[in-house]
């Protein structure tokens, strides 16, 4: 855990474990925050961490960003099988649960917050107890569930009126919902902003009793991994810098488009692509 009395302000601050995927070449830095977090700085943030993670989590990408880490002896582990019926996920491992107290006094007034939970391991409490100009939520990790063997699976998300009411803006995808657009509305309802990413095909953006789709620019497609998470702190750091929610949205189908033609982390924005979405959006 880094010494707090070192610790400066950010501007973008994002919470939620990071994850030691396993995958054919080995353990891979994966979770919300870590593509979240790389994408912020990407666009010229300020950011800050908070997870849990054990020694098995290479972080390595993530050198220069300051890391406040609660202790485990096991990162969040998850791994994806490919199977006739589409992805089977299993999680294997889960690190500790992050706390209001984990948080330092300093960044819990950051202007973006970002709540990233992938394994349930924040408290949906927790959005109260934070000042921010923009709290940003990606709720992945408050819709699914798993078993004794680890087998992952949907779930409706309990309690979700404290955070939905607290919120700038919510992303999530639509197979985080299993595709229940009945359910999607139900939460657009709850909260000012919310946004449903849906892969090759777009994001769908509900606010002030509008509807929009926007359609991304056709891409070879390597890796899709971590392309919705591009996407939300794409998202949130141009819905606060312009408070403009379609603007915001076009930019971030943009740019997640363009994640997908590398492969993990390696999709992370480039100044160039960040410049060339910008153009894009304001012409």
């Amino acid at each position: 855990m880094l010494e707090l009395v070192s610790l400066q302000p950010v501007d973008y601050l994002a919470v939620g474990h990071l994850a030691a995927d396993v995958t054919s070449k080995g353990k891979q830095l994966g979770g919300t925050v870590a593509y979240s977090a790389l994408t912020a700085r990407a666009m010229g943030l300020r950011v800050g961490v908070v997870t849990s993670s054990g020694g098995d989590a290479p972080l390595e990408a993530l050198d220069g960003i300051p890391i406040v880490n609660v202790p485990s002896q096991f990162s969040t582990t998850f791994e994806n099988i490919k199977t006739e019926n589409g992805r089977r996920q299993i999680l294997h491992h889960r690190a500790a649960p992050i706390l209001l107290d984990h948080i330092p006094q300093v960044w819990r007034a950051a202007p973006i917050i970002h709540l990233a939970p992938i394994a349930r391991e924040i408290d949906s409490s927790l959005a109260e107890d934070l000042s921010s100009s923009m709290l940003g939520i990606t709720p992945q990790g408050w819709l699914r569930e798993w078993d004794d063997e680890g087998r992952v699976s949907p779930r409706r998300w309990e309690n979700n009126a404290q955070v939905l009411n607290r919120a700038g803006a919510v992303v999530f995808s639509v197979e985080d919902v299993s595709r229940d657009l009945e359910y999607v509305e139900e939460m657009a309802h709850q909260t000012r902003i919310l946004c449903l990413t849906e892969g090759a095909a777009g994001a769908v953006l509900y606010w002030n009793g509008d509807r929009r789709r926007f359609r991304p620019p056709v891409m070879d497609e390597v890796d899709s991994t971590g392309a919705g998470d591009i996407f939300a702190a794409a998202f949130f750091s141009r819905l606060y810098q312009t408070r403009d929610p379609w603007e915001a949205a076009r930019f971030a189908t943009q740019l997640a488009a363009r994640s997908v033609t590398r492969i993990g982390l390696n999709g992370i924005p480039t100044l160039q692509e960040i410049e060339a979405c910008l153009t894009e959006v304001l012409q």
